[in-house]
């Protein structure tokens, strides 16, 4: 009876710390949903190249994930479509200061669909008739959505457009409306626009006064720091920046 009770104890003792061990190599990131293509590339080279880790992988709009740590989600680390987003979080006291790091930059883009007969080649146009419903990320909790209201603001065109806004909850979402003709345009990354040229037209690349920066960083109650800090080195490296170039992200 006392081996058998022995067995049974050793037994308990192995599946604890074969699931210690589990979860010590695997990582949660969180990502802006413009990263969606490019970061599951990275993370299946990632994990090819080390098999002993698990990357799990959560996309929504940068506002979105940032409230998602801030309420205790196990996140172990956070890449934001801004730094504004990643600033906040970083003022909340939610991230690592130290792992902060730069990891891509993209354009905000106006795109159209595909059998749209409307030309348009600048903010201004966006006021033709023929322009009814304009697709933007909602600018409270969207870093694309932001960047759009910067530049309608510095074109006196913000207020006099707000009867066309359709807000979307993510940049994906202002991309599929485009794509399915549901809307006459929409402000999307270029990194998007890209996934669809079968769907969607890029009518011209909007100005902006400052580059957007994507930024990553490790969070503050990161359960796998040594192995959110090598896949933040991994993203960093030449192999994650070419995945991150391949899919239309200029390099930091």
């Amino acid at each position: 009876m006392f081996l058998k009770k022995l067995k049974h104890h050793l037994l308990l003792v192995l599946l604890l710390l074969l699931s210690v061990s589990t979860s010590a190599n695997e990582i949660t990131v969180s990502a802006a949903s413009s990263l969606t293509n490019a970061f599951q590339e990275i993370v299946q080279n990632y994990q090819t190249e080390y098999p002993e880790t698990k990357v799990l992988l959560n996309f929504a709009a940068s506002g979105v994930l940032q409230q998602q740590i801030a309420r205790g989600a196990p996140v172990d680390i956070f890449a934001s479509a801004d730094e504004q987003t990643m600033d906040l979080a970083m003022a909340d006291g939610l991230m690592n200061r130290a792992s902060h790091r730069s990891f891509a930059r993209n354009r905000l883009v106006v795109i159209t669909p595909v059998n749209s007969k409307t030309i348009l080649t600048q903010l201004t146009d966006l006021q033709q008739a023929g322009i009814e419903r304009i697709a933007i990320g909602n600018p409270d909790s969207v870093p694309v959505g932001q960047y759009t209201k910067i530049a309608l603001s510095e074109a006196g065109l913000w207020d006099t457009l707000q009867e066309k806004v359709i807000r979307t909850q993510n940049v994906r979402h202002s991309l599929d409306y485009v794509a399915r003709n549901e809307v006459d345009a929409g402000f999307v990354y270029n990194t998007d626009a890209a996934l669809l040229p079968e769907k969607v037209n890029i009518a011209f690349t909007v100005q902006m006064p400052a580059d957007i920066i994507y930024p990553i960083a490790i969070t503050r109650n990161s359960r796998n720091p040594a192995e959110a800090e090598k896949f933040i080195e991994y993203l960093l490296s030449a192999a994650g920046q070419a995945v991150m170039t391949k899919y239309g992200f200029i390099t930091p």
